[in-house]
């Protein structure tokens, strides 16, 4: 019978160390946080052998290595509140993506990475888990040149397909028993509320949600604990799934992929949602190219997909990653959900924002998107838009009628603006005669 604790003793060894394995020019590869390991980013400037490497980094748990670009290039995949600053003065650089191509795209890179990650401690079998972050992770490593872990007590044991690593795979691993990073429950506004109750109204007992964290969907959550039967087929885990599931809301009874079952490819949130997802065979975490791929979402019948936007034009285009022309965030898994969910059987696909922005000085719905902005749904995919004033759904309808419906959502102190902006547009005509 193989040793594996021997196995693990002897590829224990310090974060210094375990880093001199990447050579030059290699490709490393972080899950998103909480699956960061931080001894070992810590300790990559340590490796005087860098030159021409690449660091990718999704939600990071912390701000750049600050090292020379030519040592190492990082590089986000989505950008957040710890490196947005540094992507705008230009010292990282960002990889366009929709969340289910991450891992095509990182293999296209990089067809042999270096993959660092935090995860669970080995079982019994030799197995280490990615734990909340198996995402694109996942699906690379099959394809890894190295693999460097760093053990953590505290990363929750998760079960799916490809979510483990045995200690066979591994080159080196480093122990950190920390707390995982967390998430503040966020403070739930008015309009919050109003939003929440709106998209509560819109999903029915029995079926399924993606959504995601932040006060708007913590919100619809709130709004939805008189339901029942509900599944989650989701690309993030939310903090308040625990909630949902200690009052019986979800079940996923009627979850036509996996019946009892919640999937989710990674997890963000609180010690409390960690120790919920630990050892819980309920929860299955498999690689974003499996839950985020359009063509598996088409198979979940009765789907409602929610997710937020910054601003939505006319024609139902919707910005959801770029603020006054600068990137901001990115597409994540919106494109594909709103993509896929459009196939599904009784799919409803939702975008929720606030209608005004900048302490109510300007309009959220625009007759057209700010210069610079990114599409992230195009006016093809989008289904119904949500304000706290009410839901506008687009899907089939006219041009003129989506503009319509828009102003009809809008913040009241801009609908005649709106409504003026969309005459000049020719959508909507005030006699309706040929001239």
């Amino acid at each position: 019978m193989t040793d594996y604790k021997t196995m693990y003793t002897e590829k224990l060894t310090t974060p210094e160390e375990a880093v001199q394995l990447v050579n030059p020019g290699e490709e490393i590869i972080f899950p998103i946080n909480p699956g960061e390991p931080p001894m070992l980013l810590e300790a990559i400037p340590k490796n005087e052998k860098l030159e021409g490497n690449f660091l990718h980094r999704m939600l990071p748990s912390s701000g750049p290595l600050d090292i020379s670009p030519h040592k190492l290039k990082q590089v986000s995949i989505f950008l957040s509140g710890a490196d947005r600053k540094y992507y705008r003065e230009g010292f990282i650089d960002f990889l366009p993506n929709h969340f289910s191509d991450i891992p095509s795209l990182l293999l296209k890179r990089s067809p042999h990475p270096v993959i660092m990650a935090t995860v669970s401690p080995m079982d019994e079998e030799g197995y280490f888990s990615l734990g909340t972050s198996p995402s694109y992770v996942a699906s690379l490593i099959e394809h890894a040149k190295t693999i460097i872990l760093e053990v953590n007590e505290n990363m929750p044991r998760t079960f799916g397909e490809k979510n483990t690593i045995h200690i066979s795979q591994v080159d080196a691993l480093v122990e950190n028993t920390v707390e995982l990073p967390e998430l503040p429950t966020p403070t739930l506004s008015d309009k919050d509320l109003e939003i929440g109750k709106i998209i509560g109204d819109i999903v029915k007992d029995g079926d399924t949600l993606q959504i995601g964290f932040g006060s708007m969907p913590n919100a619809v959550m709130d709004c939805i604990m008189d339901k029942r039967d509900l599944g989650v087929y989701s690309e993030m885990l939310p903090d308040k799934i625990v909630d949902l599931y200690e009052q019986g809301v979800v079940t996923n009874k009627h979850n036509p992929v996996s019946p009892g079952q919640t999937l989710s490819t990674f997890a963000i949130g609180s010690k409390r949602l960690y120790e919920f997802m630990d050892n819980n065979k309920d929860i299955v975490m498999l690689p974003c190219d499996v839950t985020n791929s359009p063509v598996n979402i088409a198979k979940v019948d009765n789907l409602v997909s929610i997710n937020s936007s910054v601003e939505v034009d006319f024609y139902g285009q919707c910005n959801s990653e770029s603020v006054g022309g600068m990137l901001y965030s990115s597409t994540g898994g919106q494109a594909d959900f709103t993509k896929g969910v459009r196939m599904t059987k009784n799919g409803r696909g939702v975008i929720c924002l606030y209608s005004t922005a900048k302490k109510d000085t300007i309009s959220t719905i625009v007759s057209e998107l700010a210069h610079g902005s990114i599409v992230s749904t195009s006016k093809n995919d989008v289904d119904t838009v949500v304000t706290e004033y009410g839901k506008a759904e687009l899907i089939g309808k006219t041009f003129s009628e989506r503009a319509e419906a828009l102003i009809a959502i809008a913040h009241p102190d801009f609908r005649d603006r709106l409504r003026q902006k969309a005459i000049e547009k020719k959508l909507i005509v005030e006699e309706n005669v040929l001239v």
